[in-house]
């Protein structure tokens, strides 16, 4: 009877060591839970206690008797999120897959270890006090596919080699502190790329990015130079910001084809004519403060949010837009501080109470009164001095 009851306790002692987590493994989740705590009102950590399995743990996912997901923090909305460093022993979790970090206060800089971790896929450290450079050693991990630490103190440039990463299918580094040039893409499988409020600098080439963008934001930044060639070839777009950039040249007609849902390229440079190949489907278009010029193409009728202030366009407002903005189609109209002509509205007219017509300090008399934002100043045509010898038209 012994000898069996022996036997029984070897055998359950032997499963429950074959059901535990890898040594390894085990040591580093406890260097990582020693470098952070909980904010106030967070109790993400209060079952980690490491006399049981840590794969049970709040967050931890294994396979055989690896971590293959470390999600860090309770991911309820509202949670406070965690504080404290990440861990160099992260490395160390050599089947991590994905890593997360919910919102909270975890500060100081990424581990150069992250680059040992050879099968992320996901990495996604956003909205903490993350500060110092991206670690270039990020390039090493050749299958991942998403990266997100936006919303942090990150400086420096992006690291080039993160660019060559072959499998990326989402690059999201907004709201940061990053500064130099955008290095050029090569994924084809790239599908969201968002760099906004950084201080990036320098010009795109034509070939940064890769065709299959969907989703391109690199609004306010300090980028330079013409887009055209590089716009050509996104033709799978369908949200689109380069706003607040000192972009120049001319923007291509076969951009008001692609797919887009938001088109947004207001306080650049740009200049020429804005000739759309086409019907514009685009339902929000802003190019206000730019230096387009050239009379207004009719093709825009369509568009149900249109900002054109603040440019150099010159002739008369195309009438199927009066037409479209009185039957409450276009919904915002907004072509304040250019050298407009004329406009072909009854006085006595009466704008939709939804809709929104902005008209004032351009080269002619105006036939309606409406309200315009406060920016708009208080003059409501410009000098004749300014309009040359263009015509006013009431």
């Amino acid at each position: 009877m012994l000898i069996i009851t022996i036997t029984i306790l070897l055998f359950l002692v032997f499963q429950q060591c074959n059901a535990m987590l890898h040594p390894i493994d085990f040591l580093a989740l406890q260097a990582i839970h020693k470098s952070l705590k909980d904010l106030p009102g967070s109790n993400f950590f209060g079952s980690w206690d490491f006399t049981s399995d840590p794969c049970n743990f709040p967050g931890v996912y294994c396979a055989n008797d690896k971590v293959i997901t470390l999600n860090l923090g309770d991911p309820r909305a509202g949670s406070p999120g965690l504080t404290g460093r990440l861990d160099p022993s992260i490395g160390k979790l050599s089947s991590l897959a994905e890593f997360t970090v919910v919102p909270g206060r975890i500060f100081g800089s990424l581990p150069e270890t992250l680059s040992q971790l050879k099968n992320l896929r996901f990495l996604g450290v956003s909205r903490n006090f993350i500060s110092g450079r991206i670690p270039a050693g990020l390039g090493m991990i050749r299958k991942l596919q998403t990266l997100d630490l936006s919303y942090n103190q990150l400086s420096g440039n992006i690291p080039w080699v993160v660019g060559t990463i072959p499998t990326l299918s989402n690059v999201i580094l907004n709201h940061n502190r990053l500064s130099g040039s955008v290095p050029v893409f090569l994924s084809q499988k790239l599908t969201r790329f968002d760099l906004k409020h950084n201080q990036l600098s320098g010009y795109l080439l034509p070939r940064s990015l890769p065709s299959s963008l969907e989703y391109l934001s690199l609004s306010w930044n300090q980028l330079t130079g013409q887009v055209d060639h590089l716009l050509s070839r996104l033709n799978r777009l369908n949200y689109l910001d380069l706003s607040s950039n000192r972009f120049t040249g001319s923007i291509p007609g076969s951009l008001f084809r692609f797919p887009l849902t938001n088109l947004q390229l207001q306080r650049n440079q740009f200049t020429g004519p804005v000739y759309p190949m086409g019907q514009v489907a685009i339902p929000i278009v802003d190019l206000s403060f730019n230096r387009f010029s050239g009379q207004i193409s009719p093709l825009f009728s369509s568009v149900q949010v249109l900002y054109m202030n603040n440019n150099r366009f010159t002739g008369q407002v195309p009438g199927i837009m009066v037409d479209r903005l009185l039957s409450a189609n276009i919904r915002v109209l907004y072509l304040q501080h250019n050298f407009l002509t004329g406009i072909a509205i009854n006085p006595a007219a009466e704008i939709p109470v939804r809709c929104s017509l902005c008209l004032q300090y351009n080269c002619m008399v105006l036939p309606v009164q409406t309200p315009c934002p406060l920016k708009a100043g208080k003059q409501k045509s410009r000098p004749t001095a300014q309009c040359g010898g263009w015509k006013k038209k009431g």
